[in-house]
């Protein structure tokens, strides 16, 4: 980790549950053992968690839930169960504190699992994920490099990693998605990302950019940088939208739906 990283605030808590029943497509349950997320990815949308938490500017706090490994013992919920929603299971502290792996490890074997991260070091617990029954994993894939990852995304794994992470998740016979996001016009570039993995992935789930979850700061740095983009999201989103769908239509993918946030928050499938 760098300097950065070593000065995350860590807040222990003691939840009382652990599975969250939620409205997000295809999912019953969300759990999060971790809130807040060491990646500090600029546009995070789950920064809004910043308003009651009240642990600092994010990217900066991750509460852990010490109990979680606990919480799920003898737990079967009925339906899909996503890791996470509010923060990723392998943020960097994942590596010394191994909270999410001891969660895995404790949990029904029979859950419907789907596992959602940014980052390589889940390769770690391929052991645990092939114990599952059935099990989902996903890596958000995006393309970004160079200053563009610097400044989008500073602290996650590059994108050949995710690409590798998939490659390898594959070959073990565990079932991949990409879950390429955000989807910015003109700067994430969905056809190469496709190209690229498509080998190697069972699915695709597709994200807009949620421009106002994504906050000011992002805000001004995306109409000052990519001005055309931020028109384009501001105004012609639904034009975008349909030459999305097209495009990744001729390339002949299972895509099981685009997750949009304007004018609402809905799935085009």
């Amino acid at each position: 980790m760098n300097e950065l990283q070593t000065m995350i605030r860590l807040v222990e808590r003691r939840a009382k549950t652990i599975f969250t029943p939620t409205k997000l497509p295809d999912t019953s349950y969300t759990i999060n053992q971790y809130v807040g997320c060491g990646h500090a990815c600029l546009y995070c949308y789950a920064k809004f968690m910043c308003r009651w938490k009240q642990h600092g500017e994010w990217g900066s706090w991750v509460e852990v839930k010490v109990n979680a490994p606990e919480l799920v013992k003898l737990k079967h919920p009925a339906g899909n169960v996503y890791m996470s929603s509010v923060s990723d299971p392998y943020q960097p502290i994942e590596k010394e504190l191994q909270l999410t792996r001891r969660v895995l490890l404790n949990m029904d074997k029979g859950v419907h699992l789907s596992v959602q991260t940014k980052s390589n070091l889940i390769l770690r617990d391929i052991d645990v994920l092939l114990q599952f029954e059935n099990i989902d994993v996903g890596l958000t894939i995006n393309g970004f490099s160079g200053k563009l990852k610097k400044i989008f995304e500073p602290y996650s794994s590059t994108h050949r990693e995710r690409l590798q992470t998939l490659k390898i998740l594959k070959a073990h016979g565990i079932n991949t998605y990409g879950f390429i996001s955000p989807i910015i016009p003109g700067v994430t570039n969905v056809g190469k990302v496709i190209d690229q993995s498509s080998e190697f992935v069972d699915y695709y789930w597709l994200e807009l950019l949620n421009l106002r979850a994504s906050g000011s700061k992002f805000n001004g740095l995306l109409k000052a940088e990519f001005p055309q983009s931020y028109v384009i999201m501001k105004h012609g989103m639904y034009e975008f939208i349909d030459r999305l769908r097209q495009m990744v239509c001729s390339k002949g993918v299972n895509l099981r739906g685009i997750v949009v946030h304007y004018p609402k928050f809905g799935v085009i499938r």
